[in-house]
């Protein structure tokens, strides 16, 4: 099948508006080469085989040898089907056609270009392969009489082109130009804006933490009074008692068994109370007024108790560790002295403390065991004058001995009436019994009746007294069962108030010092490069907070 191509030759115009041809090509001119493109998707267009003239020839065309490409002849249709393979795109291939220009290759299409390129060692798609086409331009334009169709010996067929008038770059090309233009420009723009957003953030911080922060350190290393510090640690101990037993003494020597009296008495330290008496006895407000003391730390003429309760809290710091039972204390001031003056000061008011904790709880205990002790010995006491008025009263030293005599007179008159009745009843058995000897014998029987009736009748009832053994032994009875319950009443008592007394003696609170107040020879505040430190991250962090919330309000607004 054969394409026809139409030729359109190009006019030039003159300086003076008129048209003219294009002169024809001398005979022993040598055309310039141009490459032709192709778009490798358009039917319409001829082939790499086809050079689009079908098998006419061409009188100046010269034999059918070819200028061989570099590699292998044979190889070059292949590297071209390859390279369409790829996919390139049009842009790609207008760079590739020329570079092929620039560097002077015979390239028949933009393929071969591509081929002819890479077989030079010239990556055409390079970052800088584009730059370097626009900042060298292309390559010399022939003359215009050179530009009619001409095939150089050795060259294949190609088609006829259209060549862009002289001096003047492609649309491509002031396209590139443009975009690198604009893009400089932009990067200006954005690095223009970036000096001023740096040069305002450098003069906020500047304003806002660079200076705040340099007029910390001014005053903490040169205007700042040096404060001496005194470090003083104790503990409440608890008596023991020489035995303890019970689930309660599972706590007793540790340091749980008083903490709640080492709270207590850190309570009592950083309390107004503390304060006053150290203000009372040491002249705390007066040591705090000197003048030679900065403005920040000095308490100001006639200041308030609550401004200096507030300066105590800050110069006498009290901690308490629960894991090892310690209460850690540290009093600042302006003079060494003082410090180690107010530690010791406050350490006798701890001791006081600890003394007041339990007082009231060990008068206490010992208090109502002694009232239980003294009122059981007193009723003990009125039980056995009670027994001692009965015994008188009733002239008996004892009722129990007094019914055993009588009963054991009554049982013998009993059995010497028993025999005198057992003799009165033989005598009367006899026919003829002896009446002078019967008649004594039954009055000495009547006679042990009544004895023993009396006896009897003494035992229950006492006609003349009207009280009888039984009355008196039982009151007796009544009065010793009462002493002996007072008896041990009164010793219960007795081991009440004695464990009362041991109770209160391990109640008993004293205070141990474990690290003594020492002399400071070196002042301990303010330590300027650590409160440095902070005051610039705290204004950085109130800088940065202040700047985030302005930011969102702003893109809620703007939003």
């Amino acid at each position: 099948m054969t394409m026809k191509l139409t030729v359109r030759r190009f006019r030039t115009r003159k300086p003076d508006g008129e048209v003219a041809a294009p002169p024809s090509p001398a005979p022993d001119a040598k055309p310039a080469a141009r490459t032709q493109q192709v778009v490798p998707d358009n039917p319409f267009m001829p082939s790499e085989e086809d050079d689009g003239f079908g098998s006419a020839s061409f009188p100046t065309a010269r034999g059918e040898t070819r200028v061989a490409a570099p590699g292998t002849p044979d190889a070059a249709p292949a590297e071209i089907d390859a390279i369409r393979r790829e996919g390139l795109t049009g842009r790609q291939l207008r760079i590739a056609r020329r570079l092929a220009q620039k560097h002077g290759l015979p390239a028949t299409s933009d393929f071969d270009a591509v081929r002819l390129l890479r077989s030079r060692g010239i990556d055409p798609f390079q970052a800088n392969a584009a730059l370097e086409v626009v900042s060298g331009g292309l390559p010399p334009e022939p003359p215009i009489g050179s530009r009619a169709l001409a095939l150089t010996p050795g060259d294949a067929p190609r088609l006829p082109q259209t060549v862009p008038p002289p001096g003047l770059p492609s649309p491509e090309v002031q396209a590139e130009q443009a975009h690198i233009a604009e893009v400089m420009k932009i990067q200006r723009d954005i690095a223009r804006r970036r000096r001023r957003k740096s040069a305002l953030l450098l003069a906020r911080l500047s304003v806002f933490v660079f200076l705040p922060t340099l007029l910390a350190a001014i005053y903490y290393y040169i205007l700042a009074t040096p404060i001496y510090a005194t470090t003083t640690q104790f503990v409440i101990q608890q008596a023991e008692p020489a035995a303890a037993a019970g689930m309660s003494s599972l706590l007793r020597g540790t340091q749980f068994a008083t903490s709640q009296d080492s709270i207590a008495v850190q309570g009592y330290l950083q309390s107004q109370g503390a304060m006053q008496r150290l203000e009372a006895d040491k002249g705390f407000r007066d040591h705090f007024s000197a003048p030679g003391i900065d403005a920040l730390v000095r308490l100001p003429p006639g200041a308030s108790e609550a401004e200096v309760f507030r300066l105590y809290q800050k110069m006498v710091k009290v901690s308490y560790d629960p894991s090892e039972g310690l209460i850690k204390m540290e009093v600042r001031a302006a003079d060494p002295d003082k410090s180690v003056e107010f530690s010791k000061a406050l350490i006798s008011y701890a001791e006081d403390q600890v003394d007041k904790l339990t007082q009231r709880l060990r008068a206490d205990q010992m208090q109502g065991a002694l009232e239980a002790y003294q009122d059981a010995e007193k009723k003990l006491q009125e039980a056995n004058q009670k027994v001692v008025d009965l015994q008188e009263q009733f002239k008996v030293l004892n009722s129990e001995v007094e019914a055993s005599l009588v009963t054991s007179q009554i049982a013998t008159l009993e059995g010497q009436m028993t025999q005198d009745r057992l003799s009165l009843a033989q005598m009367e058995s006899n026919p003829s019994p002896n009446q002078a000897r019967m008649e004594p014998l039954k009055r000495r029987i009547a006679t042990i009746e009544s004895q023993i009736a009396e006896l009897r009748a003494k035992l229950t009832e006492d006609s003349a007294t009207g009280l009888s053994i039984a009355k008196v032994q039982s009151q007796l009875l009544v009065a010793s069962a009462d002493v002996q319950t007072r008896q041990l009443m009164m010793a219960a008592a007795l081991q009440a108030m004695e464990t009362a007394r041991l109770e209160a003696n391990r109640q008993t609170r004293y205070l141990s010092i474990a690290v003594n107040p020492v002399r400071p020879d070196a002042a301990a505040y303010p330590r300027a490069f650590e409160n440095t430190l902070v005051a610039l991250l705290i204004f950085t962090g109130i800088y940065l907070m202040i700047s985030m919330t302005i930011a969102i309000l702003r893109e809620q607004v703007t939003a």
